[in-house]
């Protein structure tokens, strides 16, 4: 098991408006266009490769997007910090990991799958090489836990028991089985 650090970050208004529904927030398109020529001799970026969504122009490779209201249930689930894991919770004393993913979209008015088994099928398949903050990570080929991943290597989760709700490093968890990503 894992060390588990906690942390809590406030929901606003002001940051629960990044998820509220935009056409330029569901679009993975940032432009049209060359990304990397300029007046003078610097020439051409060329490509920055495939990351799997989105893209910046017709001159430069894809870059991830982060879900914006996967940021904010983040912020959500960050808010529940230190509370216990408890198989089947989902809260507002303790939650499952589940539990916890489900309670943070409910905060945005999101209606996703109370159980991993569920949820396993809200949102887009996201490939490994492109997670992003706020993105669902399943572990275990039986999909038997989920969290969210908070970026530099963490995930944000009710692990269990004895282990209060916080960051757990990925390194810690299983091997992470599918990414799911909610816009």
């Amino acid at each position: 098991m894992g060390a588990v650090v906690t942390a809590v970050a406030v929901v606003t208004p002001a940051t629960a408006a990044l998820a509220a529904p935009s056409s330029s927030l569901g679009s993975e398109s940032l432009g049209s266009g060359s990304a990397g020529s300029s007046s003078g001799s610097t020439g051409s970026l060329g490509s920055l490769g495939s990351a799997g969504s989105g893209s910046i122009g017709e001159g430069a490779g894809a870059l991830p997007i982060p879900s914006p209201r996967g940021i904010v249930a983040l912020g959500a689930a960050m808010t529940q910090a230190g509370k216990p894991y408890e198989w089947g919770a989902e809260g507002p004393n303790s939650y499952d990991c589940s539990g916890l993913i489900w309670w943070a979209y409910r905060q945005l008015g999101i209606d996703i799958g109370r159980t991993t088994y569920d949820q396993i099928y809200d949102g887009v398949n996201v490939p490994l090489n492109n997670i992003q903050p706020g993105d669902l990570i399943i572990f275990r080929e039986d999909n038997s836990h989920i969290g969210i991943y908070a970026g530099f290597g963490q995930v944000w989760n009710a692990y269990d028991y004895g282990v209060p709700i916080g960051l757990t490093p990925l390194a810690a968890e299983p091997p992470i089985h599918i990414v799911r990503r909610i816009y």
